[in-house]
């Protein structure tokens, strides 16, 4: 890898036609791109192989790479070499089979493929008149999507709602929380934006306190409403109306609540019916963020897990997560489009078009943040039709099928314990040897010991899980779903996990004995 240096700059400039290009020459493109395919498909072939969470430490790149741009060309070879022995080691491997942390980015090669015909394309794809298919592409697959989820006719472009494809949940929540907040203040005047005040739970994603940080919110009107154990972590409607309650009684105005379908921490479900009523007496916006768990429930068992949502003003998942189309793809349906429209839109003159000022067509700018945007719909649309509704719903079971099996693997060993009760495929659990509930000092020495047994799991390279603390009680999450992962690699896991456990019994055993 060459570096531009002062005493070759005279001679380069001189000579700089010898350097003349193209940059998007078709046949080079083919050879290059061969040579890509090639590369990945070796790196899926080999990714078991590697650390799964990166072992590099931090600025580790920069002591490698150079402290300038080459100023000649290098060969893709060249980069290929490169990135093999400087970029990979510094990848947490999201596609490893081995991989069980966070959440699943669960890619596929028809994502992947979609994702190449889109960049391809380079389709900047704002309005209807920007790239028409595009547009008319990505309201056909919400369509197919929200008809599969059996989401109300209102949320489909047939019903007068319609579906939008956003980057991740963080812009759907964001522009919904807009929406709502011009929707009321054009009501109620500018000025009371201090009296709005967002809802979710103590488990609800920090996205939603972002949105409303950025969306104007007076950071003391954002409510995080307590969930417990009792309810397995979901949000109850009793414990909102309470919140709420009060603060109509200080003059506040309730505005939006994101109940949410499949916490990050435990997969918790919020109770939608009665959340929905809550906020229906309050004339609030009801987000739903189903962005995990939204992809399970094209599986009819699984269905039953967003009723109520016909009590919502939107609805997201992300596609990116558990539906086998590659980062990024969040899907977003609205039952009133016109509220993000008037919130969202700008019209230049420069911008103006026949088809927009004829009201046939959809402006998507007008449905996000930005005015640019991909054609997400292209991946979508590919993973749909290459797998068929029949094989989507199976890949999602298989990982249900996987998390049942870690489930029961760790229910049959007494010193572990499952801390919530699973719901799709993620389990939360815990290394308990006493196996009885803690506090205090009990529990401050539980949750080290299972903060040791996570990190001696993850350094070893061979596994990546993540954690979460509910309740004060440290959790450690294991989330099945990553397109590579076989029920090989669940029983792995969790022989690597009894091995750490029994070696950190050994070294630390005595003073657990110590201290209880």
């Amino acid at each position: 890898m060459g570096s531009l240096g002062p005493d070759n700059i005279a001679e380069l400039e001189a000579n700089g036609s010898a350097f003349s290009l193209n940059p998007l020459d078709p046949e080079e493109f083919r050879r290059q791109g061969h040579l890509v395919i090639d590369f990945l498909a070796d790196y899926y072939k080999n990714v078991h192989k590697y650390p799964v969470r990166s072992q590099v430490e931090p600025g580790y790149l920069k002591k490698i790479l150079p402290k300038s741009a080459p100023y000649q060309p290098e060969s893709l070879e060249t980069i290929l070499d490169d990135i093999t022995n400087h970029i990979v080691p510094g990848i947490t491997h999201w596609m490893s089979p081995n991989y069980f942390a966070y959440f699943p980015a669960s890619g596929s090669t028809a994502g992947f493929l979609g994702e190449m015909l889109s960049t391809g394309f380079n389709a900047v794809c704002f309005n209807w008149m920007s790239s028409p298919a595009a547009t008319e592409l990505e309201m056909i697959v919400t369509d197919w999507l929200g008809k599969l989820l059996a989401l109300p006719e209102k949320f489909l472009f047939s019903g007068g709602g319609g579906g939008v494809l956003q980057g991740t949940t963080c812009e759907a929540i964001l522009c919904t929380l807009t929406a709502a907040r011009d929707k009321v203040l054009n009501n109620i005047g500018k000025d009371q934006i201090g009296r709005l005040v967002v809802y979710g739970s103590d488990q609800t994603h920090c996205a939603l306190q972002k949105a409303a940080q950025i969306a104007g919110i007076h950071p003391a009107n954002f409510r995080a409403v307590r969930t417990f154990k009792s309810d397995a972590f979901g949000l109850n409607p009793e414990e909102l109306r309470k919140v709420v309650s009060a603060d109509v009684a200080a003059g506040l105005v309730p505005l939006y609540l994101c109940p949410t379908v499949g916490t990050t921490s435990s997969t918790a479900v919020d109770q939608l019916p009665g959340l929905c009523s809550v906020a229906a007496e309050h004339e609030m916006w009801v987000h739903v963020d189903a962005a995990y768990a939204g992809s399970a429930c094209i599986c009819p068992e699984f269905r039953h897990f967003i009723d109520g949502v016909e009590g919502a003003t939107s609805f997201s998942f992300n596609a990116h997560k558990w539906f086998f189309t590659n980062l990024d793809c969040c899907c977003l349906w609205v039952r009133e489009p016109q509220a993000l429209v008037n919130a969202l839109s700008t019209n230049p003159e420069y911008l103006r078009n026949k088809a927009t000022e004829s009201q046939k067509v959809v402006d998507y700018k007008d449905w996000q943040i930005a005015l640019s945007r991909r054609f997400r719909a292209m991946k979508l649309w590919m993973v749909m039709r290459s797998y068929g509704v029949v094989n989507l719903r199976n890949f999602l079971r298989s990982h249900v099928k996987m998390a049942k099996l870690f489930e029961g693997l760790v229910s049959a060993d007494e010193r572990f314990e499952i801390v919530v009760p699973r719901n799709f495929a993620m389990v939360c659990f815990r290394f308990n040897p006493k196996k009885k509930d803690q506090t205090g000092p009990e529990l401050d020495w539980i949750n080290e010991l299972n903060q040791r047994l996570l990190e001696d799991v993850n350094s070893s390279g061979r596994l990546y899980m993540t954690h979460s603390v509910m309740g004060g009680e440290y959790v450690i999450r294991f989330a099945a779903g990553a397109t590579l992962t076989e029920e090989k690699h669940v029983q792995c896991a969790w022989k690597l996990l009894q091995e750490h456990a029994e070696a950190l019994m050994n070294t630390h055993g005595e003073d657990y004995k110590l201290r209880n």
